[in-house]
Protein backbone atom coordinates (compact mmCIF):
# COMPACT_ATOMS: atom_id res chain seq x y z
CA UNK A 1 0.00 0.00 0.00
CA UNK A 2 0.98 3.44 -0.94
CA UNK A 3 1.68 6.00 1.70
CA UNK A 4 0.74 9.45 1.42
CA UNK A 5 2.29 11.83 3.92
CA UNK A 6 0.31 14.50 4.74
CA UNK A 7 1.86 17.26 6.79
CA UNK A 8 1.06 20.01 9.44
CA UNK A 9 1.57 23.30 8.30
CA UNK A 10 3.15 25.96 10.34
CA UNK A 11 3.29 30.28 10.77
CA UNK A 12 0.95 31.55 8.93
CA UNK A 13 -0.36 28.19 7.74
CA UNK A 14 -1.13 27.09 11.00
CA UNK A 15 -4.13 24.79 11.06
CA UNK A 16 -3.94 23.64 7.54
CA UNK A 17 -2.88 20.70 6.23
CA UNK A 18 -0.98 19.81 2.87
CA UNK A 19 0.16 17.10 0.29
CA UNK A 20 3.85 18.47 -0.87
CA UNK A 21 6.63 17.08 -2.39
CA UNK A 22 10.12 17.77 -2.46
CA UNK A 23 11.36 20.88 -3.91
CA UNK A 24 15.01 19.85 -4.18
CA UNK A 25 14.28 16.91 -6.06
CA UNK A 26 12.15 18.95 -8.76
CA UNK A 27 13.95 19.87 -11.97
CA UNK A 28 11.56 22.45 -12.88
CA UNK A 29 11.72 24.33 -9.03
CA UNK A 30 16.01 23.29 -9.81
CA UNK A 31 16.02 25.67 -13.02
CA UNK A 32 14.11 28.54 -11.97
CA UNK A 33 16.16 28.41 -8.54
CA UNK A 34 18.70 29.01 -10.47
CA UNK A 35 17.72 31.72 -12.38
CA UNK A 36 19.58 34.56 -13.01
CA UNK A 37 17.26 36.81 -12.78
CA UNK A 38 16.98 38.62 -9.55
CA UNK A 39 13.09 39.19 -10.45
CA UNK A 40 11.98 35.38 -10.60
CA UNK A 41 10.50 34.66 -7.04
CA UNK A 42 11.97 31.25 -7.13
CA UNK A 43 15.44 32.65 -6.61
CA UNK A 44 14.22 33.50 -3.10
CA UNK A 45 12.15 29.99 -2.53
CA UNK A 46 11.59 29.40 1.35
CA UNK A 47 11.01 25.53 0.71
CA UNK A 48 14.48 25.14 -1.09
CA UNK A 49 16.19 27.53 2.06
CA UNK A 50 14.41 25.12 4.80
CA UNK A 51 14.41 21.90 3.15
CA UNK A 52 17.99 22.40 3.23
CA UNK A 53 18.48 23.33 6.71
CA UNK A 54 15.96 23.11 9.48
CA UNK A 55 13.74 20.83 7.67
CA UNK A 56 15.91 18.46 6.45
CA UNK A 57 13.76 15.46 8.33
CA UNK A 58 10.84 16.69 6.26
CA UNK A 59 12.42 16.31 2.96
CA UNK A 60 12.96 12.78 3.35
CA UNK A 61 9.05 12.54 3.74
CA UNK A 62 8.35 14.74 0.89
CA UNK A 63 10.49 12.83 -1.28
CA UNK A 64 8.41 9.52 -1.00
CA UNK A 65 5.77 11.63 -1.81
CA UNK A 66 7.52 12.78 -4.90
CA UNK A 67 8.16 9.14 -5.92
CA UNK A 68 5.01 7.97 -4.89
CA UNK A 69 2.75 10.83 -7.01
CA UNK A 70 5.01 11.27 -9.90
CA UNK A 71 6.07 8.08 -11.09
CA UNK A 72 2.48 6.16 -11.24
CA UNK A 73 -1.58 6.53 -11.09
CA UNK A 74 -2.44 6.01 -7.97
CA UNK A 75 -5.03 3.19 -6.94
CA UNK A 76 -7.95 4.35 -5.04
CA UNK A 77 -7.33 2.01 -2.44
CA UNK A 78 -3.82 4.26 -1.94
CA UNK A 79 -5.80 7.70 -2.39
CA UNK A 80 -5.80 9.50 0.98
CA UNK A 81 -9.05 10.53 2.57
CA UNK A 82 -9.31 14.04 3.68
CA UNK A 83 -11.74 15.09 6.15
CA UNK A 84 -10.35 19.30 6.46
CA UNK A 85 -12.55 21.53 4.85
CA UNK A 86 -9.64 23.15 3.11
CA UNK A 87 -6.44 21.59 2.10
CA UNK A 88 -3.67 22.90 0.21
CA UNK A 89 -1.36 21.47 -2.49
CA UNK A 90 1.99 22.13 -3.02
CA UNK A 91 3.34 24.02 0.39
CA UNK A 92 6.60 22.27 -0.72
CA UNK A 93 7.40 22.09 -4.36
CA UNK A 94 6.01 22.05 -7.44
CA UNK A 95 3.75 19.83 -10.01
CA UNK A 96 6.71 17.23 -11.24
CA UNK A 97 4.78 15.90 -14.16
CA UNK A 98 1.18 15.23 -15.50
CA UNK A 99 1.20 11.90 -13.69
CA UNK A 100 1.10 14.16 -10.54
CA UNK A 101 -1.32 16.24 -11.34
CA UNK A 102 -3.42 13.62 -12.24
CA UNK A 103 -2.77 12.08 -8.96
CA UNK A 104 -3.79 15.13 -7.04
CA UNK A 105 -6.91 15.21 -9.41
CA UNK A 106 -8.16 11.59 -7.97
CA UNK A 107 -7.22 12.86 -4.50
CA UNK A 108 -9.91 15.87 -5.15
CA UNK A 109 -12.17 14.10 -6.62
CA UNK A 110 -12.05 11.48 -3.87
CA UNK A 111 -12.54 13.99 -0.90
CA UNK A 112 -15.56 15.52 -2.73
CA UNK A 113 -16.58 17.97 0.76
CA UNK A 114 -12.89 19.38 0.75
CA UNK A 115 -12.08 22.30 -0.64
CA UNK A 116 -8.43 21.89 -2.08
CA UNK A 117 -5.98 24.60 -3.82
CA UNK A 118 -3.14 24.16 -6.14
CA UNK A 119 -0.63 26.42 -6.34
CA UNK A 120 1.56 26.07 -9.21
CA UNK A 121 3.29 27.92 -11.70
CA UNK A 122 3.05 25.74 -14.66
CA UNK A 123 0.75 26.51 -16.81
CA UNK A 124 1.74 24.11 -19.45
CA UNK A 125 0.54 21.21 -17.20
CA UNK A 126 -2.82 22.30 -16.25
CA UNK A 127 -3.85 23.89 -19.51
CA UNK A 128 -2.61 20.45 -21.37
CA UNK A 129 -4.60 18.60 -19.27
CA UNK A 130 -8.08 20.03 -17.94
CA UNK A 131 -11.07 20.49 -20.85
CA UNK A 132 -11.11 23.65 -22.59
CA UNK A 133 -14.74 25.08 -23.54
CA UNK A 134 -13.13 25.74 -27.08
CA UNK A 135 -11.84 21.34 -26.90
CA UNK A 136 -14.81 19.78 -25.72
CA UNK A 137 -14.21 15.89 -24.85
CA UNK A 138 -16.17 14.48 -27.57
CA UNK A 139 -13.23 15.80 -30.17
CA UNK A 140 -10.55 15.49 -27.35
CA UNK A 141 -10.94 12.49 -24.62
CA UNK A 142 -7.68 12.96 -23.28
CA UNK A 143 -8.80 16.24 -21.96
CA UNK A 144 -10.38 15.97 -18.18
CA UNK A 145 -13.21 18.27 -16.54
CA UNK A 146 -11.83 20.17 -13.28
CA UNK A 147 -13.90 19.29 -10.02
CA UNK A 148 -15.52 22.28 -8.39
CA UNK A 149 -13.84 21.65 -5.27
CA UNK A 150 -10.71 22.11 -6.88
CA UNK A 151 -9.27 25.87 -7.01
CA UNK A 152 -5.98 26.29 -9.11
CA UNK A 153 -4.03 29.30 -7.88
CA UNK A 154 -1.28 30.61 -10.34
CA UNK A 155 1.84 31.17 -8.53
CA UNK A 156 3.09 34.24 -10.77
CA UNK A 157 6.32 33.70 -11.25
CA UNK A 158 8.01 38.02 -11.97
CA UNK A 159 8.35 39.90 -8.44
CA UNK A 160 6.71 43.49 -8.99
CA UNK A 161 5.00 42.33 -12.26
CA UNK A 162 1.57 41.98 -10.57
CA UNK A 163 -0.91 40.68 -12.88
CA UNK A 164 -4.80 41.97 -12.36
CA UNK A 165 -6.72 39.45 -14.39
CA UNK A 166 -6.49 35.69 -14.40
CA UNK A 167 -5.07 33.42 -17.37
CA UNK A 168 -6.74 30.89 -19.03
CA UNK A 169 -9.82 31.67 -16.26
CA UNK A 170 -11.91 28.97 -17.98
CA UNK A 171 -9.54 26.74 -15.79
CA UNK A 172 -6.67 28.80 -13.56
CA UNK A 173 -9.04 30.60 -10.81
CA UNK A 174 -6.54 33.30 -8.95
CA UNK A 175 -3.44 34.92 -9.63
CA UNK A 176 -0.83 34.80 -6.67
CA UNK A 177 1.57 38.14 -6.95
CA UNK A 178 4.90 38.56 -5.07
CA UNK A 179 6.16 42.62 -4.71
CA UNK A 180 9.05 43.99 -3.14
CA UNK A 181 8.31 47.27 -2.82
CA UNK A 182 5.50 49.57 -1.02
CA UNK A 183 3.61 50.81 -4.91
CA UNK A 184 1.12 47.69 -4.69
CA UNK A 185 -1.48 47.07 -1.73
CA UNK A 186 -0.83 43.71 -0.38
CA UNK A 187 -4.07 42.27 0.74
CA UNK A 188 -1.70 38.69 1.90
CA UNK A 189 0.96 39.55 3.96
CA UNK A 190 0.81 39.57 8.07
CA UNK A 191 -2.53 38.03 7.95
CA UNK A 192 -3.06 33.95 8.93
CA UNK A 193 -4.44 31.95 6.32
CA UNK A 194 -7.35 30.71 8.45
CA UNK A 195 -8.60 33.90 9.22
CA UNK A 196 -8.14 35.04 5.32
CA UNK A 197 -9.37 31.94 3.28
CA UNK A 198 -9.00 34.30 -0.08
CA UNK A 199 -7.60 31.60 -1.86
CA UNK A 200 -10.06 29.05 -0.88
CA UNK A 201 -13.09 30.47 -1.85
CA UNK A 202 -14.14 30.98 -5.48
CA UNK A 203 -15.81 33.89 -4.36
CA UNK A 204 -13.65 35.78 -2.77
CA UNK A 205 -11.40 38.25 -4.77
CA UNK A 206 -9.28 36.03 -7.57
CA UNK A 207 -6.29 38.70 -7.46
CA UNK A 208 -3.74 38.36 -4.46
CA UNK A 209 -0.67 40.25 -3.71
CA UNK A 210 1.90 39.72 -0.89
CA UNK A 211 5.37 40.93 -0.46
CA UNK A 212 8.28 39.12 -0.86
CA UNK A 213 9.59 38.28 2.82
Amino acid sequence: MTKIFVSRLTGKLEDFKAISTNTLSNKFCSAMHNKSKENVICTKCYSWRMLQTYRKNVAKALQRNSDALGQRILDKKDLPVIRDLDFRFNAHGELINSTHLENLVNIVNHNPRTTFSLYTKRKDLILDYFESPDFPNWRYPEYKVKPKNLIIVWSNPKINYVRTTVPHSYVIDKVFNTVATEHYLENCTGQKCRDCLICYDKNKTNIIVEKVK
